[in-house]
């Protein structure tokens, strides 16, 4: 049985790392289409370029056309999918059943991939797409293990589910708030993410049930929901018969798409062992933006579904990227202000972290500076040993520093 890490790639930068970072295959989207639509996204000719940088590195894309589809948005369809039939992407990911009947014409050999957007949520749902053609099932969030066990010994298709990433508050993802309140149809691909905005909630007719007009000193967030991590389950995951473990995340960061796609092909090569990933390197996931982590409903329905403030977690701040060695000094491009004397921390593409001093930073021109205030500025910097192109500088926090 083949298994793969499925990383997000908002953009080909995003592409780049989630494969140096160990997944074996990218979902995207091209300019329309896909459930993402402020992503960053693909052009035609990007899309080209990442099929390119897929075969190079012998790893997969799959594209994703899963918006549900209005008469107008079919009128161009056509020739988007005789451009991807050019192409030859490793699947096409599809929720809407008039858009898998133009694919299946316009892309004959490609494999389509049914976008978890179809609420396949019993067995008998994943034959009726096995018996259109459908290849692969991108599972509902909202089974149980239980229920995934008994869909996997009823078919021979293969399994994709989400293992880690921003859930939502509505079915799947078949939510209406943000185009009732914003215009922006979260079915196109638009969500403002309504769901995370703070909510007062009055019910007159129902006494003595109702929630807190404040949880917090900001607001209430009754719709706001945790963020998904199965990084300990992978092993009963891999036993079961998943093939396809997905990351959530298009419009994340380099550091994020990285990270998770490290942390989770570590993971899924010890799983294949029967093996769990150790909870140091699990804690990784605990430096990247994020909700607080839950199973979702993998063990019923979850205990705790919404988080009681708006923001992120953010402890370890991302703020550079790693271009090469030279003279000496580490070479590197600013995401985020670092001055002299911070405490950082490198994470490889392999999976290592190199903690020290900026002892010193550099302009473009070897000239001491005090800090890196301009955005994406190339910089150099002393204190570390050479370090592999595409490594993460994190700022690490005082109290980790202190300790």
């Amino acid at each position: 049985m083949n298994y793969e890490i499925l990383a997000p790639a908002g953009n080909l930068e995003k592409l780049i790392f989630a494969f140096v970072y160990g997944a074996d295959a990218a979902y995207l989207a091209g300019p329309k289409y896909g459930l993402r639509a402020r992503a960053g996204n693909f052009t035609w000719e990007e899309l080209k370029k990442a099929r390119e940088i897929a075969r190079e590195l012998n790893r997969k894309i799959y594209i994703t056309i899963n918006i549900f589809a209005h008469n107008k948005d079919l009128k161009e369809l056509p020739d988007y999918l005789e451009y991807l039939n050019k192409i030859k992407p490793d699947g096409v990911i599809v929720a809407d059943p008039g858009v898998f009947r133009l694919v299946k014409r316009y892309l004959p050999e490609i494999p389509i991939h049914i976008s978890t957007q179809a609420n396949t949520t019993n067995i008998e749902a994943v034959k009726f797409w096995e018996e259109l053609g459908a290849k692969r099932i991108v599972l509902a969030r909202e089974l149980t293990l239980e229920e995934i066990v008994e869909i996997r010994q009823n078919t021979a298709m293969e399994l994709e589910m989400f293992v880690h990433g921003a859930m939502c508050i509505s079915y799947s993802g078949r939510c209406l708030l943000s185009s009732y309140l914003t215009g922006r149809d979260a079915n196109l691909g638009d969500c403002a993410q309504v769901c995370r905005w703070p909510f007062h909630l009055y019910e007159e007719k129902a006494p003595g049930q109702f929630f807190p007009i404040e949880e917090d000193e900001r607001g209430s967030y009754i719709f706001n929901s945790y963020d998904l991590s199965l990084i300990e389950d992978l092993p009963k995951l891999v036993e079961i018969g998943i093939n396809s473990f997905k990351i959530e995340g298009r419009m994340k960061s380099v550091h994020y798409v990285a990270t998770t796609a490290r942390i989770y092909k570590e993971a899924l090569t010890l799983a294949l062992e029967g093996k769990t990933l150790s909870p140091e390197k699990q804690n990784e996931l605990l430096k990247i933006s994020h909700r607080p982590y839950n199973k979702g409903f993998l063990y019923g329905k979850p205990q705790q579904g919404r988080v009681d403030e708006k923001n992120y977690t953010l402890e370890y701040e991302f703020v550079g990227i790693v271009w090469g060695f030279q003279d000496g000094l580490n070479y590197a491009e600013q995401r985020g202000k670092i001055e002299k004397g911070d405490y950082l921390e490198i994470f490889t593409p392999d999976g290592l972290t190199v903690r020290g001093i900026a002892q010193k930073l550099y302009d473009e021109e070897q000239r001491e500076i005090p800090s890196t205030p301009h955005p994406q500025m190339r910089f150099y910097f002393a204190g570390f040993p050479p370090l592999p192109k595409y490594s993460l500088i994190r700022k690490v926090p005082r109290g980790v520093y202190d300790e």
